[in-house]
């Protein structure tokens, strides 16, 4: 595989008069944790449909693990594997028979089959549970399920749309654990998500998408210094010495009741040195200081016009 495992170009895709991909370029470095992020409608789902061969884009090329997805698509779908939004295991087997009829499906028969089921159901924390009816599963556990069913096929790029969508806070940062694994273990990642803190923990490099428009694209820190409001938040153990500091440090606002003085930043090191640096010499004492950063709500709301709260409701 080259260096990139996904790599797309000009990607368009209409349903009659409404674009939902208006000429996207993305490019996906191997091994790593790539995020598309967007409100509801973005283009988001589109794209991972387009990619994964599940559906035609109207224009624009597209390589996945370095074949193309028309002229090779056979190729592209034994290199991938892909896990939607909601966990697809047939609930009147169980947890084993799943993974069974996935490998009986890649024609890995007899030991190699067994041998693979085993492997998998170790690796999940669902030995206890292999028996058991999917039906009887948790939403966690039928995530873990559905996710090492795509494993089975011993895929090199995963495409995950929405993984956690429902699962609560645990079962979403196991979640995140296994992702990681995958990683470790040299796979390539395309997550999907409206969980920002998602995207932040797990993700190498972020695309925001908005109304099928790729707005911004960069990893979770240069993304959230794209935006301004980062500043260093200063206290001081009385009013002398934050007047001192105000009068010392340009452009900084005080808050006379709470003794603090907040001073625009980037975030960087040589931003906060230079501050720092700057009340050592007049003397100033400070009793604790914090760098404060937007997040990637911040980006929303900026790029989009969507705060979190809209970008993860249902």
């Amino acid at each position: 595989m080259t260096s990139s495992a996904i790599v797309a170009s000009g990607l368009k895709k209409a349903y009659g008069d409404k674009v939902v991909l208006a000429g996207i370029d993305l490019d996906v470095r191997a091994g790593s944790v790539f995020a598309l992020l967007g409100p509801n409608g973005a283009g988001k789902t589109t794209t991972v449909n387009v990619l994964t061969t599940l559906a035609s884009a109207d224009s624009g090329t597209v390589r996945v693990a370095g074949y193309d997805i028309v002229s090779d698509t056979k190729k592209v779908r034994a290199a991938i594997g892909v896990t939607g939004q909601f966990a697809s295991v047939d609930e009147l087997l169980s947890g084993e028979e799943n993974l069974q009829l996935m490998a009986d499906l890649h024609r890995l028969r007899g030991s190699a089959g067994k041998r693979v089921v085993r492997q998998l159901l170790k690796r999940f924390d669902l030995e206890e549970s292999a028996g058991k009816l999917a039906s009887t599963y948790s939403g966690g556990m039928r995530r873990k399920l559905d996710l090492a069913m795509t494993l089975v096929g011993r895929p090199r790029i995963i495409f995950l749309d929405e993984p956690t969508t429902g699962l609560d806070p645990r079962s979403r940062r196991t979640m995140w654990g296994i992702v990681r694994e995958l990683v470790a273990d040299g796979m390539t990642i395309l997550l999907t998500t409206q969980y920002l803190e998602e995207a932040d923990q797990l993700a190498d490099r972020i695309a925001v998408l908005d109304q099928g428009l790729l707005v911004a694209e960069g990893s979770p820190e240069q993304l959230k210094r794209q935006i301004p409001g980062g500043h260093i938040r200063l206290r001081f153990a009385g009013a002398e010495q934050l007047g001192a500091a105000a009068r010392v440090l340009a452009g900084s606002t005080v808050d006379l009741d709470a003794l603090v003085l907040r001073v625009p930043s980037d975030g960087g090191v040589k931003s906060v040195r230079a501050v720092l640096d700057r009340l050592d010499e007049y003397a100033v004492d400070v009793e604790e200081f914090t760098v404060h950063m937007p997040d990637l709500d911040d980006v929303f709301l900026a790029l989009t016009g969507h705060s979190s709260t809209e970008v993860t409701s249902r």
